[in-house]
């Protein structure tokens, strides 16, 4: 019965999340609530649990997680698919673009006496920035062999 009741919680928590309800999301965390995101290298108490739910929040519009596999065992529940948005706010420093993304995401969130004391969160950070239009360059490591290559190729081509 407690692992129905864990699984609720859970659902219940990314739900609040989805419907804009950011008090009721955060009521289901622990005052000892912690956090560990992929990226980031500390992990994040409750008020930078919520300062970063914030940002994605004001940044995302329509926010929708759908979950493909929730597995329950014993005070843990994890819960993998995909979290949809459109890009309406300010991102880390990047204006809206307008941009509708698709983030795969998997969480493993700790449950004790009915809330959520520990969160550990992974999201395809490469594939949301490329989404959202920013293009990685190569490092001067590799700008030189990549360039070298692209001339060889061009010179082939031509001779």
């Amino acid at each position: 019965m407690l692992t129905e009741q864990n699984k609720a919680l859970i659902l219940q928590f990314y739900k609040a999340f989805d419907d804009r309800q950011m008090d009721q999301a955060l009521d289901l965390l622990s005052p000892n609530f912690v956090a560990h995101q992929a990226g980031i290298p500390e992990p994040l108490n409750r008020e930078r649990f919520k300062q970063f739910g914030m940002s994605f929040y004001l940044a995302f519009s329509q926010g929708q997680h759908v979950f493909d596999e929730v597995i329950v065992s014993g005070d843990r529940v994890v819960t993998c698919g995909t979290f949809t948005a459109i890009h309406l706010g300010e991102f880390q420093g990047l204006p809206p673009t307008g941009r509708q993304i698709s983030l795969s995401i998997m969480h493993i969130d700790r449950l004790e006496d009915g809330k959520i004391v520990e969160h550990w969160g992974h999201g395809d950070a490469l594939g949301l920035m490329q989404q959202l239009g920013l293009v990685f360059l190569p490092g001067p490591k590799l700008l030189l062999p990549i360039l070298k290559g692209i001339a060889s190729k061009l010179f082939k081509k031509s001779g």
